[in-house]
């Protein structure tokens, strides 16, 4: 291991070590003698902490999911994820995709790229974006046709970042629904923007053998699926308990 390796790693260590310290601190507080006004800047301080913490996670995650093959990591990345961090793991899929969209990239040759959601990732960075607003402007942005140039995707992306930082989540959304109304207003898109959403998610089978099964259908496999409900699950089809036409 080379000096300037080791150093990194002390200064990392030492800055984490620091944190944990600061967080002790501050949760040994007496809050009994501060005001109302003062207790709601310090849980506004408190929200704005909570939501730089993921820009930390954020570039650890990428060079895991850049660097560590399967086989040293035992498995999917996101099982071991949250196995280390004992989170569930669709928790620990949603933080390994929202870090390939707001964490620092790589190019080809190893240079270094924005995030490709810049503006988001800086709003996080500064505290100015929770989650909400996070997932929101993730949403938005994923679900844009694909004939939508880059350009406009990004200055589209930046102005819902900065009015992330004056609205919560559901007025955000309100907003970014009239946003996509307007970029797409005869509700245009390919079959290539319905295959990126298609597909069908099979939940945890429960106690009593039921499992959830959720997913996206592409129009032609909705108009498939009432064309066979309409045969078979009318009234008094394959129900034997029900004996009404």
């Amino acid at each position: 291991m080379s000096s300037r390796a080791v150093v990194d790693q002390d200064a990392i260590t030492a800055a984490f070590d620091a944190l944990d310290s600061a967080v002790d601190k501050v949760a040994s507080l007496n809050f009994d003698a501060v005001s109302t006004y003062e207790r709601l800047v310090l849980l506004e301080r408190c929200e704005k902490v909570r939501r730089r913490l993921p820009a930390i996670e954020h570039p650890l995650i990428n060079a895991l999911a850049r660097q560590a093959a399967p086989e040293e990591l035992g498995g999917k990345l996101s099982h071991k994820v949250a196995e280390w961090a004992l989170i569930s793991r669709p928790e620990a899929a949603r933080r390994i995709r929202e870090a390939a969209d707001l964490g620092p990239r790589r190019g080809l040759t190893g240079e270094p790229l924005a995030p490709v959601l810049a503006g988001t990732a800086a709003g996080q960075r500064a505290g100015k974006l929770g989650a909400g607003q996070v997932a929101v402007i993730r949403r938005f942005y994923h679900q844009l046709p694909g004939w939508v140039d880059a350009a406009t995707r990004e200055r589209a992306e930046a102005h819902l970042a900065r009015l992330g930082s004056q609205f919560c989540p559901e007025q955000l959304a309100g907003l970014a629904q009239r946003m996509a109304d307007r970029l797409n207003p005869d509700g245009t898109y390919r079959d290539e923007d319905r295959a990126r959403r298609r597909g069908l998610i099979l939940g945890n089978q429960h106690a009593d053998g039921m499992s959830e099964l959720r997913g996206w259908l592409t129009p032609e496999a909705r108009a498939t699926l009432e064309a066979v409900w309409a045969k078979l699950a009318a009234p008094g089809k394959c129900n034997p308990a029900d004996d009404s036409l």
